[in-house]
């Protein structure tokens, strides 16, 4: 394919959006705006595909006397990354047609939401084919704009705008960061190029300027403390943006932090090191928060900083692997790495959509207001259950193939004789033992609180099972889950040619074993669930035509127990909570009791948990600057004499300086 009629092509494509959108009836937008984003899905997904295959795709053209020439390329790492984004960003859209009917009145605001959702697309490709700095970060502010703009699509509540508020500051702050890094490579040698990166990474002391691309970068991906847009930004989302943001747009800060560390060839023991133990921490921090919210899409919010603590983990393995000359244990980093990437972005949409099929039939995301939905919408019942699976990492689903590569990578370090990092790996094994462990309560807590029991209040009308539009994407997720998690060896080929094109390709033997064995292990799950399905349809056939006498069961000496006596979302992680209550810090508001009140007045009694960082770090830093500009108000006394002296003086201060030789 012409590299030249792909690039004019996605641009093509998005102004066709902003000039045909506006002027077509409400009900074609979302339409128009998905056969849009599968156009540019198609038009490169097929060089990326080539490009996995062998056939890097590359174009250079004239970005201007300030650019230079501007390389575009779709190399292995780009292709995987595009791969994934197209095929999120399709499920995504076709789930927004359903979604979105409800809001079919707004047709500005729908119009405004379909453009920035095809831009949106547009500026990830570019992001992962871009291959200059300067060019990069005027695709990554697009792509930040045009999604805060989809996270801000319920504008008229104040904790959208909030949210929106605090995405748009930590993501510029990422932004400077990044700014700061390119412009370190540009001035050092002379060019801003990607080569340019890699030449000066190849040197002698360049932590700072990767410390620099690590905070812009995991600022979007989400690592501690970086990560305190996502709580808030995922639950104030349409939720196909939340699936498409968890899915792929914190995969393009992965995308920038796996790029810069293919490129590190010396000292990259310290930042790999570094980089483990933030993710280790992200890992259980996103997993023990997760566990203790009700807000079912705040819930999914802490998960994804969890898996992106685990992405971590991976990538940091694989840069000790390089420090050490260790190739088996680069291999299982990157491989485990760029894997859970593709991984996460499937089980999470599909938790995220399975999380908008609830919203949109009880209106809330209170997982305490709800229980026993399992009887009125079983399809997506089964099909959360089924992301809960995934991403607990059980066979036969894909989050098992990534996990067990972290694992076996962890095991492969333990061959060093190193015992400092021997501790390193325990700690790591540990808490990614831990955070699997507390994954399975908080999804045993989610679908047993949301889907089984009864009702724990009254909602305005009875809820149904969602539209088949809405389902679709679900069901195509959940079928590439289950490929990989029995066929491996679907992406793990892809996955070697990545990395091989980067490091010696000597030791993929241990690595071709691990294929075998999850492959084992994937089919004799699927054996096992055949079997279990095979032996129900024995069963019902056996027992259709007798019939069927419905008693209640023995009620433990109570006759009619009601649904306060049910355990709540918060009853159940209550435990956890208190064990780790340093981490996981509960407001509660209640007037205690006093002794003298005989005969107390009503009351209510509320609590919430708390984000750590943000309560314990980020609030007071912010009070302590309130505090001191303060100092500082007199200035803004509103005299317009005052503010004419402030010219003059300012103007008498230039001419001092200028004196004295300063300026």
């Amino acid at each position: 394919m012409n590299p030249e009629f792909i690039v004019f092509g996605i641009c093509g494509f998005v102004v066709l959006s902003i000039l045909l959108i506006p002027l077509l009836r409400a009900n074609l937008k979302s339409v128009t705006a998905l056969f849009l984003i599968f156009l540019n899905a198609l038009l490169t997904s097929v060089p990326a595909i080539g490009a996995l295959l062998g056939n890097t795709f590359t174009l250079e053209i004239f970005g201007g006397l300030n650019f230079g020439n501007i390389l575009l390329e779709i190399d292995p790492l780009s292709a995987w990354f595009i791969l994934i984004v197209n095929i999120t960003l399709i499920n995504g859209a076709i789930y927004g047609i359903g979604y979105m009917k409800a809001y079919e009145k707004q047709t500005g605001n729908l119009s405004l939401h379909w453009i920035m959702f095809v831009i949106f697309h547009a500026s990830m490709l570019w992001v992962c084919m871009l291959h200059n700095g300067f060019a990069f970060l005027i695709a990554w502010e697009i792509m930040t704009l045009s999604s805060l703009i989809l996270v801000l699509f319920d504008h008229n509540k104040a904790n959208t705008l909030q949210a929106g508020v605090n995405y748009l500051v930590q993501m510029h702050i990422g932004v400077a960061f990044l700014t700061l890094a390119f412009i370190w490579i540009f001035v050092t040698q002379q060019t801003s190029g990607f080569q340019g990166i890699a030449t000066f990474l190849q040197g002698p002391h360049t932590h700072w300027v990767i410390l620099f691309f690590f905070l812009g970068f995991g600022i979007k991906a989400g690592f501690i403390p970086l990560h305190t847009w996502l709580p808030y930004a995922h639950p104030a989302a349409p939720s196909h943006v939340s699936g498409v943001m968890s899915g792929v747009i914190v995969k393009m800060g992965i995308y920038g932090i796996i790029r810069i560390a293919m490129m590190i060839n010396t000292d990259a023991l310290i930042p790999g090191i570094m980089l483990m133990m933030i993710s280790a921490a992200t890992t259980l921090y996103g997993i023990l928060n997760a566990a203790v919210h009700r807000d079912f899409k705040k819930m999914l919010a802490f998960c994804t900083t969890e898996n992106i603590g685990i992405i971590g983990m991976g990538i940091g393995l694989a840069l000790i692997g390089k420090a050490l000359d260790n190739q088996a244990l680069l291999i299982f980093g990157f491989a485990a790495a760029l894997i859970h990437v593709l991984n996460h972005s499937l089980y999470k949409s599909l938790l995220f959509f399975a999380a908008g099929n609830i919203y949109t039939k009880t209106h809330t995301r209170n997982m305490e207001m709800l229980g026993g939905l399992i009887r009125q919408m079983p399809q997506t019942a089964i099909l959360f259950l089924i992301g809960a699976l995934a991403i607990g990492g059980l066979p036969p689903f894909n989050g098992f193939v990534s996990k067990f590569l972290v694992y076996s990578g962890f095991v492969e370090a333990f061959r060093n004789q190193d015992m400092a990092l021997n501790a390193l790996m325990i700690i790591g094994i540990t808490i990614l033992s831990m955070a699997g462990g507390v994954s399975l309560l908080t999804f045993t807590k989610a679908f047993g609180t949301i889907f089984l029991g009864e009702p724990r209040s009254e909602i305005m009308h009875r809820p149904g099972e969602v539209s088949l539009l809405m389902r679709l994407p679900l069901y195509a997720i959940v079928l590439i889950m289950l490929v990989i998690g029995v066929f491996p060896v679907l992406v793990m080929n892809p996955v070697l040619s990545i990395i091989t094109g980067f490091t010696p390709a000597g030791l993929i033997m241990p690595f071709t074993n691990i294929t075998g064995m999850l492959t084992l292990v994937g089919r004799a799950s699927l054996l096992l669930i055949v079997l279990i399905a095979l032996l129900y349809f024995i069963r019902s056939l056996a027992f259709r035509r007798k019939p069927v006498e419905i008693t209640s069961t023995w009620g433990c000496g109570y006759i009619a127990p009601g649904h306060a006596m049910q355990y709540t979302g918060k009853s159940f992680s209550k435990s956890l909570a208190k064990l780790f209550g340093f981490i996981t810090i509960e407001n509660k508001k209640y007037k205690e009791l006093k002794t003298v009140s005989i005969f107390p007045s009503p009351r209510t009694y509320t609590s919430c948990y708390l984000e750590f960082f943000e309560t314990r770090i980020i609030d007071p830093v912010i009070r302590q600057f309130l505090r001191l500009f303060n100092y500082f108000t007199f200035i803004h006394n509103g005299k317009i004499q005052f503010y004419v002296l402030y010219g003059l003086l300012f103007m008498v201060i230039l001419i001092i300086l200028s004196f004295i030789n300063v300026l």
